[in-house]
Parts: structure tokens; C-alpha cells; sequence
């Protein structure tokens, strides 16, 4: 006779127990902006302010999460997303005010990129049409020395232009690490994120040239080798559900340190199944994120991060 089924928390810790999960694997990430108040496109996070950003981050300190991701959403953009690499600009600000608050407990990433910044939307700087590579490894560098010297323990250019680590190592140092969005693929689950910083005209912008094919894996492990001999200290792959296979096949291939992002449609479509009463969204919380862990990924940058730390 089988015996009663145990209890679904005992379950859920378990599960992680058998993934190799613990609370050191998880990035929560952090939004900052002049708006303040929840994400409609993604129930249950929220954006805060520079002013109130040290208490957010003091109730994800209290979860036990000790790494955070922080995403700046400016009031002003430009034609050369000048905003981002502002001393006074609003990441910056943020890494100062929680470093001041954490010091070294909170392990502080900061995104790197122009796309939040700039009137177009792109994750480079453009010009008639087109993106400029080299001119955007310019304005990445800039950015990634303001993160640095407002207090940042790691960059993480997300922009996915040739040469973004080898410009932004030249610019930093060895000193700060870098983990390179290196595998960020061309996809829609990024619109709940997008509604969160851009105006709904930029939902449907097309970054496809500059992006990975989801159909091309071996674009994805070139893209990585590439910046691994570059010098990037981790390396990521973006979303993560539908490409785990290139997660176990880069941790195979180059025995190197792999970051994921649980992405926001990701974490979306989650949220809206559970909402409809289509599935168990705590189960499908623990699910997810271990099967990610279970494929290999070393930092798991998931909206989840808080909901399945009680587990840990």
C-alpha cells in the first residue's frame, strides 16, 4: 500500500533538494524608476524609487536572497541613450544607496544596456535605420564604468553587440566581474518587461539582426565562446524554459559558469494559467526553477526568486 501523499511544502523542498537548488542560485531582480507601484503585465512584482529602493531590497535580504539584479527605467531617453552612463542616473543612484544600506551582503548586478534609454528602443545606438555596433560599444563602456564606480559587483551587458565584453573589460579592469548576456535570443516573451519600460508603440520592435535564432544553436555556442575568450566571467542564456538544452549542452561543452533568466513572459504565463485556474502555480513555480537548476545553470535570474526561497 502506498503510502498518503507528504505534504506539498515537504514535497517542493525536496524536489530543490534533488536539483542541487539553494538560495546562493538565485537573482532577484530589481526595478527602479520615477513610477512607483505594481506591473500590471507582471502580477506581483512592483517598480520602486531611489529613495525606497534599500527597503525593497531589506525584505529580499530578509528572504535569505543575497543577489540582485537591478534594471533602470529613466523619466528622459535620447537618440544616443546618454541617460544610462549618467553619474547621476538612476541605476547608479540605486547601486550607491544599496550599497550604502548592504555593503558586500547584497551582491548588487547591474544591466548594462541602452534600450531603456533611448528613443528607439533598440539595444544599440541607431543610425538611419541601422544599428551601430561599434558606436554602441562606446556608450556600453561608459555605462558599465559609471555602474562600477557607484558600486557595482558585477555588469551585465544585455545588448548583445559583437565585442560588448572585450570594449567593457577594456574600460573596467579585471577588478569588476562581468556576466554577458551572451545567448539572448529574438522573442516575444520579453513583452511583459517591455510594457513595464517602454510606450506600447516599442512592444513589437524587431532586435531579430542583432539577437539569436531560437532555431540556430550554433550561433547560441559560438556567441558564447566568443565572449568566454573575451573575458567574461559567466555567461548567460535568455529565456530559459524553452532553450535548457543549450543550457546542459554550454555547461557540457565548456565546463564554464551559466547564468539563466526565467524571463518575464515566462513568469507571466505562469501567473495567468494560475489565474484562470489551469494549473498549480506554487507547483509550477518549483518546476520551473529546477528544472532550470537540473540543466546546469549556476545563477538563476527568476521573479520568482522570492516565492520559492521559503523552500531553500
Amino acid at each position: 500500500m502506498q503510502q498518503v501523499q507528504r505534504d506539498s511544502s515537504e514535497r517542493y523542498r525536496a524536489a530543490f533538494a534533488a536539483a542541487g537548488l539553494h538560495k546562493e542560485h538565485l537573482i532577484f531582480p530589481v526595478f527602479v524608476s520615477d513610477r512607483q507601484g505594481s506591473i500590471s503585465s507582471m502580477p506581483g512584482m512592483s517598480m520602486t524609487s531611489v529613495e525606497k529602493v534599500a527597503d525593497y531590497v531589506q525584505a529580499i535580504a530578509g528572504a535569505g536572497i543575497s543577489s540582485i539584479i537591478v534594471f533602470g527605467i529613466p523619466k528622459t531617453r535620447d537618440n544616443n541613450g546618454s541617460p544610462a552612463a549618467s553619474n547621476d542616473g538612476i541605476v547608479q543612484q540605486a547601486v550607491r544607496a544599496i550599497k550604502s544600506s548592504f555593503g558586500s551582503s547584497m551582491n548588487v548586478t547591474t544591466d548594462v544596456c541602452v534600450c531603456q534609454y533611448n528613443l528607439s528602443g533598440h539595444c544599440g545606438i541607431l543610425r538611419k535605420d541601422r544599428v551601430d555596433n561599434d558606436a554602441t560599444l562606446e556608450v556600453l563602456a561608459e555605462i558599465a564604468k559609471s555602474h562600477v564606480e557607484a558600486g557595482a559587483d558585477i555588469v551585465a551587458p544585455s545588448s548583445m553587440m559583437d565585442g560588448q565584453v572585450r570594449a567593457i573589460k577594456n574600460a573596467i579592469g579585471r577588478k569588476t566581474k562581468i556576466l554577458s548576456y551572451s545567448a539572448k535570443h529574438a522573442s516575444s516573451l520579453y513583452t511583459p518587461f517591455r510594457s513595464a519600460a517602454f510606450a506600447n508603440a516599442r512592444l513589437q520592435i524587431d532586435k531579430s539582426p542583432y539577437q539569436v535564432s531560437y532555431a540556430n544553436k550554433r550561433q547560441a555556442m559560438m556567441e558564447i565562446e566568443t565572449d568566454i575568450n573575451e573575458g567574461a566571467d559567466m555567461v548567460m542564456i535568455k529565456p530559459a524554459l524553452a532553450y535548457l538544452d543549450l543550457v546542459r549542452m554550454a555547461k557540457d561543452k565548456f565546463r564554464f559558469p551559466i547564468a539563466v533568466q526565467n524571463v518575464s513572459g515566462e513568469y507571466a504565463m505562469i501567473k495567468a494559467a494560475a489565474m484562470h485556474g489551469l494549473i498549480d502555480e506554487e507547483e509550477w513555480k518549483v518546476c520551473s526553477i529546477a528544472s532550470i537548476r537540473r540543466a546546469g545553470a549556476d545563477r538563476i535570474i527568476s521573479y520568482f526568486s522570492l516565492d520559492v526561497a521559503k523552500y531553500l
